[in-house]
């Protein structure tokens, strides 16, 4: 799917910072915290934003034009007009006049343009079209953000993900029962983020069958309270967001769909817990359990689960981690293969593999039928096949691939256009010489090159400092940044994970900040 259409088209409007003799309060406003964002830049204001009520349109004074979007601006008070100029663009306003002349032409204004209290207001979407800016507007953290086209153009994903499994990332083992802990280690983190450069964060909200908001379909996740079913005396999720587009960055719920439990024990599950009330649609593989993907009314469930995030949440994109079928150990699902084979598939892998497609065509189905704008993507492993097997492959000699072991078909996904973007986990350095980084990402380009599918990059920072090879310094990450550079479809980064992040090995945040030109207040 294309950007422009992934945004929520509000009637939200431009406050005119000019005097005006006489000017009179037609509309009444309410007070409100609004943020505003440019090209993920704070705008910040003489006059604070508001929105008039009823027609849910927010107000925000002439700086927003002049000092940051590069516009003229001019004020005639004899004809009460106002003037917007930009390179091959004019634009005429004049109070009550529900048209603009737009280089001459008349169009039509969503809303008129009104004195109030000394201001020039005019409809902020007919602005921003007319000059060429993206607008999005987030309800819940009461924050509007703006993108030119040189920002869409330098505008790359920089995200990390946030695992709540094993409270791993968040939040601590110490907050159980605190939401006020909980919430301030949440902005800790996610100012020590925005702080390094990155712009988005992917925060896993179904760790196993369960959830970190409230579900009709699923339990409350044990790693908030530290017993699964019990609930917190917040909306962590909202909170999250809200908290996440307040800063004008991007908030993707990441979701584990097929992992029922981190362990074989159903005593401590909910009673609400898939494992309990639907137990034959489980499968134990090592000390996992899973939730079969042969099986339709299961698949079925877990897209229903996500959904209800989807339809209830403010969210920028649902992100799958490469939790499909186990890589490795015994799964048996022989009775299955045998009772749900409708097409009759001659082997078992390709069946496996068909389970998958099914569920990743009808999620992204699902979630572009209800909310065009929420963009749809998964991290597969990141050797989708080796060459020695398939000529098409990767000049890798991994021991696990995406389509052999995890029974993911991501060639299939991209190339119909399932998904939006993909995230190979490319978790090796340069130095590699089994699945060497440079090798992979070329590869990885070379697959979405020519389709809709955006490419972003796994890293792996957990590494740094680990005995495998190319892990020794923070440059090997900087290295890995300036290498995608060569790959014109690489279109941003993520990493693995933000308390990796956070524990600044050898010196990873500085750097960073210095790759992403971070510039302090």
């Amino acid at each position: 799917m294309k950007l422009y259409t992934r945004f929520i088209c509000v009637l939200l409007s431009l406050v005119l910072c000019v005097p005006l003799i006489g000017s009179t309060n037609t509309f009444a406003k309410t007070p409100s915290k609004i943020s505003i964002y440019l090209d993920g830049n704070l705008i910040t204001s003489d006059v604070p934003p508001y929105i008039i009520p009823k027609l849910n349109i927010t107000m925000v004074p002439l700086s927003v034009i002049s000092k940051n979007l590069g516009a003229g601006v001019t004020w005639t008070q004899a004809t009460k007009t106002a003037t917007i100029t930009q390179t091959g663009l004019t634009l005429t306003m004049k109070i009550g006049q529900k048209y603009a002349m737009v280089n001459g032409e008349r169009v039509n204004l969503d809303a008129t343009v009104q004195a109030i209290s000394g201001r020039v207001m005019v409809p902020l979407r007919f602005v921003s079209n007319q000059m060429k800016l993206l607008v999005t507007w987030y309800q819940s953290a009461q924050t509007i953000k703006l993108q030119s086209e040189e920002g869409l153009a330098d505008n790359s994903l920089k995200g990390a993900w946030i695992s709540t499994v094993f409270n791993l990332d968040w939040p601590s083992k110490g907050s159980y029962g605190n939401a006020e802990l909980q919430q301030q280690e949440y902005v800790q983190m996610l100012d020590e983020l925005q702080d390094m450069g990155l712009n988005t964060v992917f925060v896993q909200v179904r760790p196993s069958a369960d959830s970190l908001y409230p579900s009709q379909l699923v339990p409350w996740s044990k790693f908030l309270q530290g017993t699964q079913g019990l609930a917190p005396d917040y909306d962590p999720l909202a909170f999250m967001i809200a908290e996440t587009h307040r800063r004008g960055m991007e908030f993707h719920a990441w979701f584990n769909p097929f992992r029922a439990n981190t362990d074989l024990k159903t005593e401590n599950l909910a009673s609400n817990h898939v494992a309990i009330t639907n137990p034959e649609w489980i499968v134990k593989s090592g000390n996992i359990m899973y939730i079969n993907p042969g099986i339709p009314d299961a698949r079925q469930h877990i897209i229903d689960a996500i959904m209800e995030v989807v339809n209830n949440y403010e969210i920028d994109g649902v992100h799958l981690d490469d939790y499909f079928y186990p890589s490795g150990g015994k799964f048996d699902d022989d009775l299955t293969y045998s009772t749900y084979n409708a097409n009759n598939i001659s082997t078992k892998d390709d069946w496996r593999r068909d389970n998958i497609n099914q569920f990743v065509q009808q999620l992204g189905q699902a979630i572009h039928l209800a909310k065009p704008q929420v963009q749809y993507g998964i991290s597969p492993f990141g050797v989708w096949r080796n060459q020695s097997v398939d000529s098409t492959g990767s000049d890798t000699k991994a021991g696990v691939t995406a389509y052999d072991n995890m029974y993911a078909d991501v060639r299939t996904w991209i190339q119909q256009d399932w998904i939006d973007y993909v995230v190979p986990q490319i978790y090796w350095s340069l130095s590699f010489q089994a699945a060497r980084y440079d090798k992979l990402v070329d590869w990885w380009a070379n697959e979405v090159r020519g389709t809709n599918v955006k490419l972003y990059i796994g890293h792996a920072t957990y590494k740094l400092g680990t005995p495998e090879i190319g892990w020794s310094t923070a440059q090997e990450i900087i290295n890995q940044l300036n290498y995608n550079k060569n790959d014109f479809e690489v279109k941003g980064d993520v990493y693995f994970s933000a308390k990796d992040l956070r524990r600044n090995p050898f010196g990873l945040i500085p750097a960073l900040q210095d790759y992403y030109k971070v510039t302090k207040p």
